[in-house]
C-alpha cells in the first residue's frame, strides 16, 4: 500500500519562519527538544504550555526509527490538540535533529515534518553545500524550513558522533548561507553532544562569542542555531550516581553562558541530555525507593512531572522563551 504525503499544515503544526523572526526580534532563543517517547512529549508540551512559550519538538534519525514514523505523526498531531485541549495555542514545530542524508530529509518532509536539518558538517566544504541544496530545494517546494550546519561539535549523541570539535570558520557562513538557501545555520563555538561535554575537575572553557559574533556580522538578522546546549544539571548527575548510576565527570554548559548565546542572533537551542538526564535520575530514585514496584506509569509518571519541571526552568531562567507565545 502506497503511502500518502502528509503536510505539517494538516497536522496543525508550524515551521519556523515566524517563529524565529520573533526570537530574533525579542532577543530570546525558542527551546528546541528532543524527545523518543509519549512521556517525553507531554511533559515538553505541558511546560510550554503552562510558560507559554513556542516550541520546537525534535527527533533524531534514531528517535525516529525507536518511536515509528506513523505513530510520531500523530504523536506530534497530539501533541497540537493537547495544546488546545490545555487552553493554548502555542506555536509547535516538528523538527527532524541531524538528519544525514536527502533520502531521510525527504521522508521527514513527506510525513509530515515542518522543518529538517541536513547536517552535511563532516563532508567538504563543497560537499556540504551540495547535499544542503538539494535538501533546500525540495523541502521549500512544501514550505518546510531546512537548518544546515557548519563546523564540528565534539561528543556523542546517537548516530552523531566525533572526537574533536571543530570551530565554524565565519569566513565561511556567508557563501554557504547564500549558496545553499538554509533558513538557519547551526555553528560550533564550543558546545558539544552528550553528558561529557568537558573535562572534569577543570574550568569549562567559555564559549567562542567572538567567532558567535563574526558571524552574526557576516549574516545579519539570520537565525543561528547552537546544538550540545545541555547543562548536564549536577542535581540529576548526583542523584543518578547516588542510585547504582555511573555518570562521574559529567560536565555540561553554564546557563548564564546560554542566556548569554540566546539573547544574541542565537534563536534556536537544542536541549536533550538534560531532558535525558531528569528522567533517568527520577526512574532511578524512584527503584531506589520501592525496589518492588513494576508499574511504568507511577516511576515513568514522576519522571515526566520532573521533565516539566526542568522544561519550565528553561523557558523562563535560560532561554527567555516563556511568555513568547
Amino acid at each position: 500500500m502506497e503511502k500518502k504525503n502528509v503536510h505539517y499544515s494538516e497536522l496543525g503544526l508550524v515551521n519556523t519562519t515566524e517563529m524565529f523572526a520573533r526570537a530574533m526580534a525579542g532577543k530570546y532563543a525558542i527551546p528546541a527538544y528532543n524527545f523518543n517517547n509519549l512521556e517525553q512529549l507531554q511533559a515538553i508540551v505541558t511546560g510550554c504550555v503552562e510558560t507559554n512559550s513556542p516550541v520546537i519538538i525534535q527527533v533524531s534519525k534514531g528517535a525516529r526509527s525507536y518511536a515509528n514514523e506513523t505513530m510520531l505523526r500523530y504523536m506530534a498531531m497530539g501533541a497540537v490538540q493537547m495544546a488546545r485541549e490545555m487552553g493554548s495555542n502555542i506555536p509547535i514545530c516538528l523538527h527532524l535533529d541531524h538528519g544525514d542524508t536527502f533520502e531521510l530529509c525527504k521522508s521527514c518532509v513527506d510525513s509530515g515534518f515542518s522543518s529538517v536539518m541536513i547536517d552535511g558538517s563532516h563532508h567538504s566544504f563543497e560537499e556540504n553545500v551540495a547535499l544542503t541544496r538539494r535538501v533546500v530545494e525540495y523541502a521549500h517546494q512544501f514550505n518546510v524550513s531546512v537548518e544546515g550546519e557548519l563546523g564540528v561539535l565534539a561528543g556523542i549523541e546517537d548516530e552523531v558522533s566525533a572526537e574533536k570539535s571543530t570551530y565554524t570558520k565565519p569566513e565561511e557562513v556567508e557563501e554557504f548561507v547564500k549558496r545553499t538557501g538554509v533558513d538557519s545555520l547551526a555553528i560550533s563555538i564550543g558546545t558539544s553532544h552528550g553528558a561529557y561535554k568537558f573535562k572534569p575537575g577543570q574550568p569549562v572553557p567559555p564559549l567562542r562569542f567572538d567567532i558567535l559574533e563574526e558571524c552574526e556580522k557576516r549574516i545579519p538578522g539570520f537565525p543561528i542555531v547552537l546544538h550540545g546546549a545541555s547543562s548536564v544539571v549536577p542535581e540529576y548527575v548526583e542523584l543518578i550516581n547516588k542510585n547504582g548510576g555511573k555518570l562521574e565527570g559529567a560536565v555540561g554548559v553554564p546557563e548564564e553562558q546560554l542566556r548569554r548565546a540566546a539573547a544574541s542572533a542565537v534563536c534556536k537551542i537544542n536541549i536533550d541530555s538534560d531532558g535525558r538526564l531528569a528522567v533517568t535520575a527520577k526512574v532511578r530514585e524512584y527503584f531506589g525507593k520501592d525496589p518492588k514496584e513494576f508499574d511504568p506509569r507511577k516511576y515513568l509518571g514522576e519522571a515526566r512531572k520532573e521533565l516539566v519541571k526542568l522544561i519550565r526552568h528553561k523557558n523562563e531562567a535560560v532561554l527567555g522563551s516563556a511568555g513568547k507565545a
